[in-house]
This record gives structure tokens, sequence and C-alpha cells, in this order.
């Protein structure tokens, strides 16, 4: 891609994107316009006169309608832009394509499990049943500091993952079994050798049957803490350490031995993006998506409000008419579900992203999608629900990053790969995270924060050659190099399993 002062990203679109600050008089070397407003880096300029009510057009796709006249040159945002219903055209199945399979597929260093999986990390995890739970979880983690770890050099650290729910809630909702499945996931997850259950005892989220679902587990490696049983708090934190203390020499024993990255599962997720999210960072992490998928491995797009609008995109791609309705499906409900509650799909585009230069949901949406590649898409799972098929899949998960981010790493994700463009603080419990910038200006002020940068797109680096670059840091991040959301501490606080339903 030719540096230029502005792209257009199809033949067909009625808008170019700014790739820096354009001013009145500015002309566009291809386009026969002439600028007329003051245009901010990543932001939309028209293309042509669009008139009221028209559709606007950006990656060949409707973004929205005209709210008002727009002259050919002048900045198309929330002033002038909206959303309105249009019938999209599913098509399902008509754009499928499955890779040919490379023949000796990479390879990391990673924690091979008893049951077959690989972990990316070396993790004992303290889950809270419930809130009520959440003080003796972080005294148990914390007491594990540095100095004491210092003899299990195998070990990452002890994790506390203290949340808000677990009771005052339906036990037999939508919420209570969104809290079941990723409280399993979580046990389930390979990055954990071992995991201890804090409970107050009282709870609606009772441990037994979560315990009874994760099934067959290491020896020793599975516990339960029962506050009220062992009479308060200060009982239940010595107790706690014990368990841990007893887990660490068979968590140390493992070492890091060569795997395929076929066993990798990748969580996909997008936060704090701009104009220039869609054009750089998410195609990006789209070719290097379909390099895994070719090596075998797993990736997870999510975030349904956030491909609201693009969905026609993903059921195209369905390996099966029954996966293309799941989707569907879950966009219906997530209608329904922000209308009951008062909201709507269109209001997900933030603050941040509307300064970025992102108008509606269905231009972000369009954005999004391109993290996910252009292979197959061969199954939709419930939200925390464990990942039993290869290749592109798809998980229902909110677009609050935390909350998605939760869900695939329970649905046994290993890894996430995270765009931004305007520089989201974020790191998940137990799971690293590569920070992936969308723009110089962000990887140059927040360099600290991020992993890879895909912003010198925008100076002719080849798209190819930064999918390599993201594919390259998957190894290695997955191999045990520290990701800078790991060295910098974010996770503690950002396990935050979703909730659904009333709190009673």
């Amino acid at each position: 891609m030719d540096a230029s002062i502005a792209i257009r990203l199809h033949a067909n679109d009625d808008v170019v994107i700014a790739t820096r600050q354009l001013m009145p008089g500015n002309k566009i070397p291809g386009e026969t316009f002439e600028v007329r407003d003051l245009i901010p880096p990543g932001h939309k300029v028209a293309t042509r006169d669009i008139k009221a009510g028209e559709a606007v057009h950006r990656y060949n796709q409707i973004i929205g309608f005209a709210k008002a006249d727009i002259g050919a040159g002048h900045h198309v945002h929330v002033q002038n832009l909206g959303v309105a219903d249009f019938e999209r055209d599913y098509a399902i199945g008509t754009a499928k394509r499955d890779p040919q399979k490379v023949a000796h597929p990479a390879t990391f260093k990673g924690y091979k499990r008893a049951n077959g999986k690989v972990g990316t990390r070396n993790y004992i995890g303290v889950i809270a049943s419930v809130n009520c739970s959440a003080t003796v979880v972080r005294a148990i983690a914390n007491h594990f500091n540095r100095e004491r770890l210092a003899a299990f050099p195998n070990i990452d650290g002890v994790v506390p993952m203290p949340h808000p729910l677990g009771c005052g809630m339906n036990g037999a909702g939508e919420g209570a079994a969104a809290l079941h499945r990723t409280m399993v996931g979580y046990a389930l997850n390979p990055n954990f050798a071992g995991v201890l259950f804090v409970g107050l005892g009282c709870e609606v989220n009772q441990i037994d049957p979560l315990v009874e679902k994760i099934g067959a587990y290491p020896e020793g490696m599975l516990q339960s803490v029962n506050i009220q049983e062992l009479g308060g708090t200060s009982k239940a934190i010595a107790h706690g350490i014990k368990m841990v203390e007893a887990m660490l020499p068979k968590a140390n024993a493992f070492q890091r031995e060569e795997a395929s990255i076929a066993n990798l599962i990748i969580g996909l997720n997008c936060g704090g993006s701009d104009g220039y999210s869609g054009i750089t960072a998410n195609p990006a992490l789209g070719g290097a998506v379909d390099l895994l998928v070719a090596n075998g491995a797993t990736a997870i797009l999510s975030e349904t409000p956030e491909i609201y609008g693009a969905e026609h995109l993903l059921t195209r791609r369905a390996a099966t008419p029954e996966i293309a309705e799941k989707l569907i499906g879950r966009i219906k409900w997530w209608k329904e579900y922000t209308s009951r509650n008062g909201g709507e799909l269109d209001n997900n585009p933030s603050v941040g992203n509307k300064a970025g230069g992102l108008t509606t949901i269905l231009e972000k949406s369009l954005g999004a999608v391109a993290k996910g590649g252009t292979t197959t898409l061969n199954g939709v799972f419930d939200y925390a629900e464990q990942i039993n098929a290869k290749g592109f899949v798809y998980m229902d998960t909110p677009g609050y990053d935390p909350v998605s981010a939760t869900g695939q790493a329970a649905g046994g994700a290993q890894l996430i790969c995270f765009t931004t463009g305007r520089g989201s603080a974020f790191g998940c419990a137990g799971v690293p995270t590569i920070k992936l910038a969308t723009n110089n200006a962000l990887w140059n002020r927040q360099r600290d924060d991020m992993d890879v940068n895909c912003g010198d797109l925008l100076d002719g680096v080849p798209m190819q050659e930064i999918s390599q670059r993201i594919f390259d840091a998957i190894i290695r991040y997955a191999s045990g190099e520290k990701a800078r959301s790991e060295m910098l501490g974010y996770g503690n606080d950002e396990f935050l399993p979703w909730m659904i339903g009333a709190v009673m």
C-alpha cells in the first residue's frame, strides 16, 4: 500500500480515509474532489455528493445512511451519518474456503498436560465461586509472591480470580449457566496446572456441581475451600495456602516441550478501535489467522455487538447452514436483549472509537470481522463453551473486553491477540495477551504497552509481511516470552464472567 494522505479501500466506496490531518483545499492523488473541511487522521471524507437517505459505502459495504446532504470533500461522521435497517444477503456457505494445510506445522514450546492439551503458561489459579469469597481468594494468591515462588522456577505465578457474581441470581438461568461454564472452562484451560476454588458456603453458585462437570483431573491439583465450614476468613486463608503449597511441586515438575502449533487456540479481540483498525491491524491479524488455520490451529472471533452489520460476511463462510443459523440466532437474541435493557446495538461505538474516526456500529463491525481472516467458519459457540472444532470459529460474547476475553479463555484459548488504535489497557488472567497497535503514533506514544506494530502498513510495508510478523510473535509469546501486559501486571483484575439477567 503506497503512502498517501488518504486511503481508498474499494473503487465503489463513497469515502476515503485520511492518513493525516487534511485541510480545506487539499487535493488527494487519484481523486477528483477537493477537501472542504478539516478532516482529522483516521476520519472519512466524502468522495462524491451524497443525498440525504442514501447508503454510504466503505469496504464496498454499507456503513450507514446520510442524515443530511453531504457534499464531496466534506467530513463524514456522526453529524451526517447514521444507521437504519436494511436487508442483508446472508448467502449461506457461498464463500467457504479451506486453505491448503501445511505439511509440517510450525511448533512452539509449551506445557503438555495429561489430557493432551498444551499450555502456553504454567499457573495455579485461585477462583472465587462468589463475590463473598473474593477477599479470601486475593489473600491466598497474594501470599505467593516472587520470593515464595523462587524455589519453583517453572511456575508463572498464582493467579487470583475474584468476580462480582455467584449469588443474587437465578441459579437455573442464563447467567448462572454462563458462570458455570466460565469456572469449569478455566479449570480445564491448559495454562493452569492446578486450580483452587474458594466458596463461602451458602451461595447459589455451589462448588461441588462444578467439580463434577470438570471430571477427571490430576490428583491433588483440583481443590476447594469452604469459608463457613472451615470457621471463617482467617482459617480459610490458612487452609487455602496449604492446599496451594501442596500443588507447587507438581506444577513445577512441568517443563516446556516442543509441540505443534495445531494445539493452540487463539482468542481474537479488539478494543479502543480507530479509523485505522479495519485497515491495518485487523486485516493483518486476519492474515495471521489464515496462517494459523493452515498450520492446524484454531482462532476464535467474538464480540457479537461488534460484528452486527457484518454478520452476512461470516454466514457466507459457514461450513453448514446450521452454523450460519446459530450465528443469525445470536444476533436476534442480542437485538432483543439490548432492547429490553433500553439500549440498541448501534450505541456500541464508544467516545474513543468515534474520536478515532469510527461513526457507526456497521463501520466498526466491518473492520472487526477482518480479524477472522478468510477461511471457512467451522463452529459457533455459546459464551465460555468449550471449543471442540478446529480452524476458524466464533464465540458469542459481549464487546466489553474483559468479559469477552474471559469467555474465550474459558473456552480454551491459551493466548489472545488484541488490536487497539486508542491504546486499551488490558490483559487476561492467566492468558498472555498480545497488543497490536493499529497506527505508528500509538506505537510510539504507548510503546510500553504494545507488542506488535501494524501501523507501518501505511508506510508501504506489505500486509503479508505484517501478518507474518504477528504469526511469529504468537509463536514467541506462546513459547514463554512475556507480553507487555504480563510484565505490567495486567490480568488479576480483568477476570470478569458475563453477568446476564436480573440481580436479585
